[in-house]
């Protein structure tokens, strides 16, 4: 029998929180859900169903401006432990399918279909099965786009949303030619000053990306972003379910509901945030090698900072210690909005227990994982006897 050609999916639920809302409270559905913050209260929302979004309403945007634009909409605080609830019955559908599930976020995920062709059909008869059985198990609705990597995978399942499905040629040159109308915004990795640097060159298509002379790229982005950029122009992608990526991060911030100046307030809500990232990294079986501080001012000017750690790190201690440095250093008296702390550059390996030191500068390995058995030990204690079970000297 003829190997399958390499076939992934990239599945993403449908405005999910609002959607999960809607489907929970049928006098909800065909009316404006915003789910977040209330809008009498400093926050954001979270997310916006689709009747809710032709009104300009989208994810981030504050709800008092969310209220402005639609008045009559219907906000909800939101219910996490029921979108767990039904993230992991999503989840379990995937796992029907095939095992190699890469999940994103708590509404979409990676699925490597290459194997399971021989089981289930076609990559696209898979991706109608796992769109009906979604909707017949919880009543939601999800869009996929299906391609012969996770790159194409990712644009094409948003190209129909919602509750749609899009195939990506698996010829290189129609590939190519699937590709060359989008926006350059739409490639992985290019930001807003990638952007204006290359439309600056007349690049404003991947099209035209495709086209482009390597050196004038070079000369413009640098060598290895010209280099990464143009394999993706041309639809190229070798990554796996489950290789490691410096795009995966862990992060948790909040918005006061009033501006807050006072130094010690600011450094507790900090500390909580380290300490909730610090459990979802180990939980999740990553070390991690940069850590981020996010600081939003009153007149939401918006900084963010990063520093690596010498090994990648997952204990509370290293995380905390790296975090309050960046803190003091780019905390100043100016009231603050918004304050958010993050890691990134996630590893299954910890590099200290393979010898891939620096040589010239080592650093205290012995410390570094009896922190991190430290670290483990409490949140075994916590998961036992509860959360306040256990608490830091420095924070009584």
């Amino acid at each position: 029998m003829e190997s399958a050609p390499p076939t992934f999916l990239h599945i993403d639920m449908d405005a999910f929180f609002a959607a999960v809302e809607q489907h929970d409270h049928p006098e909800y559905r065909g009316k404006p859900v915003v789910v977040g913050s209330p809008p009498d209260r400093r926050g954001v929302v979270s997310t916006a169903s689709y009747e809710a979004r032709k009104y300009g309403i989208h994810s981030a945007m504050p709800a008092r401006t969310a209220y402005q634009k639609c008045p009559h909409a219907i906000f909800v605080r939101g219910n996490m432990a029921r979108y767990k609830e039904v993230s992991r019955q999503i989840m379990r559908i995937f796992e029907s399918y095939t095992p190699l599930v890469q999940p994103l976020s708590i509404d979409e995920a990676f699925l490597d279909v290459t194997g399971a062709q021989r089981l289930f059909g076609t990559g696209r008869e898979i991706a109608e099965k796992i769109r009906a059985d979604i909707r017949a198990q919880t009543g939601l609705t999800a869009s996929v786009g299906v391609a012969p990597n996770m790159y194409l995978a990712k644009i094409a399942s948003d190209m129909n949303k919602p509750d749609g499905l899009t195939l990506v040629p698996f010829d290189q040159k129609e590939i190519e030619a699937f590709l060359a109308p989008l926006p350059i915004g739409r490639i992985w990795g290019v930001g807003k000053v990638t952007q204006k640097k290359l439309l600056s060159l007349g690049i404003n298509t991947i099209g035209k990306l495709q086209t482009a002379d390597i050196k004038l790229l070079e000369s413009a982005i640098g060598e290895r972003a010209a280099r990464v950029f143009s394999k993706l122009a041309r639809g190229i992608d070798e990554r796996e379910i489950g290789g490691e990526t410096d795009e995966k991060s862990i992060s948790n911030e909040i918005t006061f509901y009033e501006d807050i100046t006072d130094r010690g307030q600011i450094e507790a809500a900090y500390k909580k945030l380290i300490d909730k990232v610090g459990e979802r990294l180990r939980k999740a079986g990553y070390f991690a090698a940069t850590v981020h501080l996010k600081i939003r001012w009153s007149d939401f000017s918006t900084i963010t900072r990063q520093t690596k750690f010498p090994i990648p790190s997952d204990d509370d201690i290293t995380l905390r210690e790296t975090g309050m440095e960046l803190l003091k250093k780019n905390l100043s008296n100016r009231p603050v909005r918004l304050i958010g702390f993050g890691v990134s550059g996630l590893t299954r390996t910890n590099r200290a227990q393979t010898g891939q030191l620096n040589l010239f500068d080592p650093p205290d390995t012995k410390t570094h994982e009896k922190r991190g058995r430290l670290s483990h030990a409490a949140d075994d204690i916590k998961a036992k006897y509860g959360a306040k079970s256990i608490r830091r000297a420095s924070d009584l």
